[in-house]
Formats: C-alpha cells, structure tokens, sequence
C-alpha cells in the first residue's frame, strides 16, 4: 500500500460542487481583488477567532510583516522568536530591519521556552513572537506574563493552528496581533497563497488595511510606506467554502493522532505531548528518535514518504550567518531537527492507511538500527 504524505486532491473531491460554484460565481461578478467575499471572510475568521477584526492580506509571511510594521517595530529594534519553525517569523523581523533574537524551544512541545525568552530580553527588545508549532498553542499565560513586564508586543504566529484553543480561548486572540497562513496545505488552505491578521484594535486593523494596499486611506493618497499584500476574491470565496468544515476536519486530525499514539505508545519514540490546557489541532504529528533516517528510508520503501520539519534550525541557517549563531547555542531545536519525522497527516486519511502507517512502523527493528 501507498500513502500520501498529503492529498489535497482528496479535500477537493469531497467539496467540488461547493468550489467550482464559488469560483463561477466571483469570476460572474467581475471584482476579483479585496471584494465582498473578502469582506466576509475577514468577519468570518475574526468571529471564528474571537477577534473583533480581521485584515486579510496575500499570505501568512505577509500578515507577519505587516503585524510588526503595524506596531512600528523597525530599525533599532529586537524581536525575540523561535529557532524551530518555518522561515516566515525571521524573515519578517528582517524585513522591517529590526534584529532577529532566537529563544530555545521546550523539548516535548517544541513551542518556544519562556524561560528561555526571558533570558533574551534586553533594553532593545519590543516584540515577541510566538509560533504555535505544529498545531498547538504556545505557553501564552507565561509569554503576555513577561510582556506585561516589560512592555513588549505579542505578535502570535498561528499558521499551523487555527481552530487551536489555550484554556479555551482562541489563538490569534490571546496577544496584539494574530497571524494566519491559508497556504494549501494549512489545516485551512487556500488554492493559492492567503493569509489574514485578526485584532481587537481598531486602530491597528486600520492600519493594517493602509499597509496592505500601498499605504492608502484615500485612493491614490499614499500615507505610508505599504505594500502590495491584497487578498483576492478567489481565494477568499474558496476559504469561505471550507471554513464551515474546519471543526471537522481538525477533529478527524486528533482522530488519526489518536490512533497513530496508541499503535505506537510502546515503541521507543518520542510522541507528541499535549500541553495543559491546550486544544492540539495536529497540523503535524511528529516522532523523534535517533535512528530517524534509517526510519525514514525504512518507510519509504514501504510506501510511506516522509518529510522532515525542520531539518536545519534558523539559527544554523546560511542566510542568518551574520547573526553570529553557533552550533549549541539552541540544543533543544538542534537535537529536534535531528530527530524529527514527521508521518503522513491530513483528513481524508483512512483507517487502513493509518494502520499501514503504523505496522510500518513496527516492522522497523529499533534494536539493530
């Protein structure tokens, strides 16, 4: 048997009638840029979040940038994030030319350790941001806790969470700004790039609008430095086709994690531990173990593929070699990214393929590897 690591087509054969109507019905209407389905979507992801506002932009990377130019973090400036994630948090630090700072992450949450940030904080400091890795809510109450101290901004990266809950309260709501990605292969993805901002600020969702439209209030009256970051019709008529399925689908995503935890609970594996508090989503479910490659090679040829997030953490990234980061400044994310596997993970996953993944798991000899 073969199973996909991901199927998107899957997704799309379930709601086909739905996505080909709404595609029909923006292409019918002419207005295929920040329209009435993005209108909707924006008050649809912030009633989904328990945010007041929602600002959509062209991507998840964007909504980060534009978050801290929102806040007018730049030049001069630190930015305290995690090693262990996706580019896109670094990236937009660097992109407003403030400083990248990275933080250690926990060794069983892999979200990124507040001791570790309060380690990192200095008279520069403005900014946290947090990524909800893998599907789960960052230790928040600690992170607002030493915000509040020192005045910072909390900027939550929820690309891989939404739906996600922390003591039941909505990620993307819990610091000034949250950031969400509709990339296709997000829990909610778009055919295309997306992504959205969600606020209780007025003002900042103001802005963000301003920004992401070249710094306009008023049509060709520029009152700021912004961008080109505009969500268009398409995508947004598509997310608001999948957005009622959401519920569903990331609690057929704990199904499956559920099912993968108890096939494997004996083997010797790291599993994915769930936070107090937290409400896990499961955009990922990853195993650690030393003998990660030869696992991988093992399931390749059974017909599982795999890919590794993340194989490199930032801080050992060639574009962030002038930060000065060693190998053994961040332990934890080093030892992670050498022994992380991701297993295949999406809704439509069946039993029997979950099974398949499973015995092939098993049918690995841990002792001779």
């Amino acid at each position: 048997m073969n199973v996909p690591f991901l199927n998107l087509a899957a997704q799309y054969d379930s709601l086909k009638v739905e996505l080909l109507a709404a595609v029909e019905s923006v292409l019918a209407g002419g207005h295929y840029v920040l329209g009435p389905n993005v209108t909707a979507l924006e008050n649809e992801i912030a009633a989904f979040t328990h945010s007041k506002f929602g600002v959509g932009v062209n991507s998840g990377s964007d909504a980060l940038t534009l978050a801290l130019r929102a806040l007018d973090i730049g030049p001069g400036d630190e930015v305290i994030t995690t090693p262990f994630t996706y580019i896109a948090p670094a990236e937009a630090i660097h992109q407003v030319g403030a400083k990248i700072v990275f933080a250690d992450v926990d060794p069983k949450t892999f979200n990124i350790d507040p001791s570790a940030i309060e380690r990192k904080i200095t008279s520069k400091t403005k900014a946290i941001i947090p990524v909800h890795l893998f599907g789960q809510a960052a230790p928040m109450n600690e992170i607002t806790a030493l915000a509040q101290t020192h005045k910072l901004h909390v900027i939550e990266d929820c690309a891989q969470a939404i739906g996600s809950k922390y003591f039941d309260k909505s990620v993307g709501s819990l610091g000034a700004l949250g950031c969400f990605s509709f990339y296709p292969t997000k829990n909610l993805g778009a055919d295309g790039d997306g992504g959205m901002v969600v606020t209780a600020d007025e003002a900042l969702a103001k802005k963000l609008k301003m920004l992401r439209v070249h710094g306009i209030e008023k049509r060709y009256f520029h009152d700021l430095h912004g961008y080109n970051s505009r969500l268009d019709e398409l995508q947004a008529a598509i997310l608001r086709v999948k957005l009622p399925h959401l519920n569903a689908w990331n609690g057929r995503r704990s199904q499956i994690a559920a099912r993968y935890s108890e096939g494997l609970k004996d083997l010797p594996l790291a599993l994915p531990v769930t936070a107090k508090g937290n409400t896990h989503v499961f955009h990922v479910f990853a195993i650690c173990t030393p003998q990660r490659d030869a696992l991988q090679k093992s399931l390749t040829e059974q017909g599982v593929p795999t890919i590794i997030y993340y194989p490199q953490p930032l801080h050992l990234q060639k574009v962030y070699a002038d930060l000065g980061y060693r190998r053994g400044d961040f332990p934890v994310a080093e030892s992670i990214s050498e022994n992380i596997l991701p297993l295949p993970m999406y809704p439509e996953l069946t039993d029997k393929q979950i099974d398949h993944v499973i015995a092939s798991i098993r049918a690995f000899d841990f002792k001779k590897n």
